[in-house]
């Protein structure tokens, strides 16, 4: 088999084996500590006022099942990479050693994103499942969070342009678009856009699996573009969400929330932009075609904002889009499964564009 195949592969299972086997000591501690809300229910709303549906939908689970899931996720991950590191250091010339693709070049940016997000993710999390439902019921204010988002896009958008001499996206069927010095603000609007469809976090597996696809697509691009580092730590997520959605699936052991979904969204970003130009591909305008789910979820949520602005009216029974099919009447887990198909779908379009362009 292909060396290259092994170096993408190899770290999904170990990453997924380790996740399995950290989850019962994370399990242990979450329930022990009740690391969940103190209040059910959202209290309020996007565009303002109250959340009676969701609430409702939601009132026998948010007081009972814990927050941080994402901790394994995160916990896999840095297992697999530690341990592949750690090998090459003992052992430089053994073929294990070979399978380390944490490398400035390729994997250091992502790494650093997805650090920064699982620590103000955490940080959320801890003041929700802290707090007595009154101030911290939210956690931290959406703006905090946006502006640690933003800054860290600003930072990794200037490395981009200013070290690694990247200024255009490729557009699918078009070429190269010259973005000259507006590429670091379209990087901030890129990743802005990323974090915001985290609100697809709401039922059981939904979010991992959407992500896991999405991760899954990027790291079959990468592969084709012999980027093998980046293939290896979008390999090395979906290892982790693979393990995750083990004990996620319905009925949850317990949420992703911020730990998860911020580390992985702004991580995410990252991927996009080294699968785009520096890979010679077309990264970011593939995005909108293989995330077209958490494009639809943020595109109802703008919808229903506007709507109950402007008229007073609601579009949608309640936001995000999923939990509108839960208020029909859908089941959570049949939300969940097609939710899981059309992610599949989309990503496999995604990656059959990348190949024939």
């Amino acid at each position: 088999m292909d060396s290259a195949i092994i170096s993408v592969l190899v770290p999904a299972i170990v990453a997924f084996v380790a996740g399995i086997a950290i989850t019962p000591v994370i399990t242990h501690f979450l329930y022990k500590h009740k690391v969940w809300k103190k209040v059910a229910g959202k209290g309020t709303g996007y565009g303002g006022g109250g959340t009676p549906i969701f609430d409702e939908l939601h009132k026998e689970k948010d007081t009972n099942t814990p927050r941080m899931g994402g901790l394994v996720i995160l916990g896999a991950i840095a297992i697999t990479i530690a341990l592949f590191a750690i090998w090459e250091v003992v052992a430089p010339n053994s073929s294990l050693a070979q399978l380390d693709f944490l490398t400035r070049s390729q994997t250091w940016l992502p790494v650093f994103a997805l650090v920064i997000g699982a620590i103000v993710g955490f940080f959320d999390d801890l003041l929700v499942v802290s707090d007595n439902g009154k101030h911290w019921a939210g956690g931290l204010p959406l703006y905090q969070r946006m502006a640690v988002v933003a800054g860290t896009a600003l930072f990794c958008g200037w490395w981009f342009y200013e070290k690694l001499e990247v200024s255009t996206i490729n557009l699918i069927g078009y070429g190269p678009v010259e973005l000259s010095l507006w590429f670091i603000p379209f990087f901030v609007f890129v990743a802005i856009c990323i974090y915001m469809s985290s609100v697809i976090d709401g039922i059981d597996g939904l979010a991992g699996g959407v992500l896991m696809f999405i991760f899954m697509a990027y790291a079959g691009i990468a592969y084709t573009q012999t980027q093998y580092d980046i293939a290896a730590l979008c390999a090395t997520i979906v290892g982790g969400i693979l393990a995750f959605l083990w004990f996620n699936v319905p009925p949850a052991r317990f949420y992703m929330t911020e730990t998860g979904i911020m580390a992985l969204t702004m991580c995410l970003t990252v991927i996009v932009f080294m699968t785009d130009t520096l890979g010679e591909g077309e990264g970011v305008s593939l995005l909108p075609v293989i995330g077209i789910l958490l494009v639809v979820t943020v595109g109802a949520n703008a919808i229903q904002i506007i709507s109950k602005k402007a008229t007073g009216k609601k579009v949608f029974l309640v936001a995000p889009l999923h939990h509108h099919f839960e208020a029909l009447g859908w089941p959570a887990y049949k939300v969940t499964m097609r939710y899981w198909i059309l992610g599949f779908m989309a990503a496999v379009i995604g990656m059959v564009l990348a190949i024939a362009f």
